[in-house]
């Protein structure tokens, strides 16, 4: 069994690792012009972004990106970082298609709320749930929107990670 390094994050680090993240994306964007690129990442509050649970929801969502495109893969790339887990996947499919599928799965699966799947336009941009007809996501705690409860603080670090915890063994039962 893998050894699961657990490390606290700098804020330097976070930004760092989105930075990468971009070139990652846009060198894909590059190399497969006219495909669609997914990008995966995982929900995980707190300066831990690399921990047991994190990498249990990773898998999850790789299984589930996997199983519902299989014949649609051309690429795909993983990479579990002390930041947090990314992967990247090249896909043929249209991209408002690709992104209604990933809207589904991340509001279906069971541990779907804290899969952080992005689909990119060749310009860079991910494509907003808004714009394939989806609201914006919601809280796992409450029912404003997410980005509201983030950007106040409304819920603690210590909150969001209960929640976090108790979907994955509810999951796991």
């Amino acid at each position: 069994m893998q050894k699961i390094n657990l490390m606290n994050i700098t804020l330097k680090e976070l930004l760092l690792s989105r930075d990468n993240r971009q070139q990652t994306q846009m060198k894909l964007l590059q190399e497969y012009k006219d495909k669609t690129l997914l990008c995966l990442t995982v929900i995980m509050p707190g300066k831990e972004k690399r921990n047991e649970n994190s990498l249990f929801v990773a898998k999850c969502a790789m299984e589930s990106i996997e199983g519902n495109f299989t014949t649609s893969i051309l690429y795909s790339e993983k990479k579990d970082l002390l930041t947090g887990f990314e992967a990247y996947y090249i896909i043929d499919r249209e991209p408002l298609e690709l992104k209604k599928a990933t809207c589904l799965i991340e509001e279906e699966h069971p541990l779907g709320r804290l899969f952080d799947i992005d689909i990119i336009s060749q310009e860079g941009q991910p494509i907003t749930r808004q714009e394939v007809g989806f609201p914006p996501r919601k809280c796992l705690l409450c029912e404003k929107e997410s980005r509201f409860c983030m950007r106040n603080f409304t819920h603690s670090q210590e909150e969001l990670k209960k929640k976090i915890n108790e979907m994955i063994v509810n999951y796991k039962a």
